[in-house]
């Protein structure tokens, strides 16, 4: 959560939630219901179809976000439903059983008074019951977030009897007290082999990660703090903390991730990683490398999906990041559809060994196949040359793509270049992307959308470099989704997550194969994704989703794929 909003708190300008913490608090606000989710029009020229996006207002930071019993994915977010800006945090909630498909739910946690904010957080299945709230189920829910005032931000904890979909605020509120006003995001998992909760916790102007551990939820012990490391900018935001493997390996090793804004090298909001050994109490990276999420700018406070250990044990953890930067993201233009910011895809995570770059965080797009409706164009044996796309007629403007350049047999076969162009016919405005293979550079191109002018912070290219591994291949893949693309260089070596803002669709693709050598050669291939959204929509475009009464969770009786 933003020093944005803990800013504008202070200095008086933003009514938002506060004052009794007990099982029954809950500030009622004109126009914010209770019990059913709010409608969204999804069916706008920039609203994205298999990036999650609130049905109005504003949205920041993924919260809370975890896997239930029932194989449902639960994805709570930093949320004000009575404006497109930043201010009056609540929790929203929607449910996904593919992480594509998004069913909008009631808001989950709301503010306790016209003063209070509910700031970021997560939230973790008591499987055991150590919090004493769940004695007759396996399944009890806990959140735990930062409750912002004025005068300090606590953290507090909410439990749920019906897998998430309403809470009741812990009555011995808050689990951490605090005179502080820059006290923020707490990150809970379980640490198995200590048999303990345990949370990482923003001190942000302080540039610290405490870890705090508990046996419990409720009675929380501090015991290290992880300080001015990396790019500190002017402030440390919403950690994570999580263990990952090392491809082709028996090997683990823990991520820290924190996100910075403002102050990153590109502007405004970023999140870097550090990669190391965590022993229950203490955090110890394996070297002071910054190494960043993302090459470009709208990647911010990502969250990791909490499982149960058992689900943990068999599959990459997956994250869910905020694509948006504090620097303009309430100003963009999607104010004119209802509603301002989206999320990235799912994304799976792993470590490898990179040359050069050593033990790297690899990031792909998760279960892509879950989205995509049917093949537009495939070639396995392009050479040099270019695939044209014309995908005006499919319903939901979202595209998955990915070359691939095989036949590299050593460092000097690496020559040629593999670029992509989204333009549109109507205007000629267009996202352009690609790399060549001989530098390893990769590198994209929103500067030519007309959409979003003269705002001096929306920069319009970015770049990276990634080194040949010796593997022999070479790929570039990626998710357009009508006002954002997400690219990935060899599986996700290196991506970035881009925002733009045409005035017209883009609905064409050109996706060119150059000066590759005799021994390399290129196959290619380009899919149309599901429409999620439209599906849900009644014949005026609006989305609605489930309805909660109480702790009865009631499906709503359209379901998607």
């Amino acid at each position: 959560m933003s020093s944005y909003l803990s800013l504008i708190v202070a200095l008086g300008y933003l009514v938002i939630s506060g004052g009794a913490q007990d099982a029954t608090s809950t500030y009622s606000q004109p126009n914010v219901p209770t019990g059913v989710p709010l409608p969204g029009d999804y069916d706008g020229p920039l609203r994205p179809q298999v990036h999650f996006s609130p049905p109005q207002g504003f949205m920041n930071d993924p919260n809370g976000m975890f896997l239930d019993a029932e194989g449902t994915y639960h994805l709570y977010y930093q949320y004000n439903p009575t404006a497109v800006v930043a201010g009056n945090q609540h929790w929203g909630h929607a449910t996904s059983e593919d992480l594509y498909t998004w069913t909008n739910q009631p808001i989950a946690i709301f503010p306790g008074g016209p003063t209070e904010g509910i700031f970021s957080g997560s939230a973790v299945i008591d499987s055991n019951n150590t919090s004493g709230f769940f004695p007759n189920q396996t399944n009890g829910v806990v959140a735990i977030y930062t409750v912002n005032t004025p005068e300090r931000q606590v953290q507090d904890i909410a439990y749920s009897y019906d897998n998430g979909f309403s809470f009741i605020k812990y009555e011995g509120n808050p689990v951490i007290p605090s005179n502080s006003t820059q006290f923020r995001d707490p990150k809970v998992i379980w640490h198995a082999p200590t048999e303990r909760w345990v949370m990482v916790i923003a001190f942000p102007v302080d540039f610290e990660i405490g870890i705090y551990t508990s046996p419990n939820l409720i009675d929380w012990t501090p015991t290290s703090n992880f300080s001015h490391y990396g790019v500190t900018g002017l402030q440390y935001e919403c950690p994570n903390m999580v263990e990952m493997r090392v491809q082709d390996s028996d090997e683990t090793y823990w991520v820290m991730l924190i996100s910075i804004n403002p102050g990153a090298p590109l502007g405004g909001s970023i999140t870097e990683y550090f990669i190391g050994n965590f022993n229950g109490t203490h955090f110890e990276a394996l070297d002071s490398t910054t190494r960043f999420t993302d090459f470009a700018k709208d990647n911010y406070a990502g969250q990791f999906f909490y499982y149960t250990p058992e689900v943990e044990a068999r599959q990459d953890q997956i994250s869910i990041n905020w694509a948006s930067n504090w620097q303009y993201t309430n100003v963009v233009p999607t104010a004119s559809e209802g509603y301002r910011s989206s999320m990235s895809v799912a994304r799976g995570h792993y470590l490898k060994e990179l040359p050069r770059a050593g033990l790297s965080l690899i990031s792909y797009p998760w279960n892509v196949s879950a989205a995509i409706e049917s093949e537009l164009a495939y070639n396995s044996s392009l050479g040099n040359g270019s695939v044209f796309v014309d995908y005006s007629a499919v319903r939901s403007r979202a595209l998955y793509f990915e070359a691939n350049i095989t036949g590299l047999t050593d460092s000097s076969s690496l020559d040629g270049s593999l670029n992509f162009t989204f333009l549109s016919s109507a205007t000629g405005e267009q996202v352009s992307g690609g790399t060549f293979l001989s530098s390893g550079d990769v590198w994209l191109d929103r500067g030519k959308t007309d959409g979003f002018p003269n705002n001096p912070y929306f920069s319009d290219k970015f770049s990276a470099t990634g080194l040949y591994d010796g593997e022999g291949s070479w790929t570039l893949s990626g998710i357009m989704d009508r006002s954002i693309i997400e690219m990935f260089l060899n599986g996700g070596e290196i991506s970035a997550s881009s925002v733009f803002f045409p005035t017209e669709p883009l609905d064409t693709m050109i996706l060119r194969v150059a000066g590759l050598n005799e021994s390399a050669t290129a196959s290619v291939g380009v899919w149309a994704l599901k429409a999620a959204w439209a599906d849900q929509g009644d014949v005026n475009g609006t989305v609605v989703g489930n309805v909660t009464e109480g702790a009865n969770h009631t499906m709503a009786a359209v379901r998607l794929f």
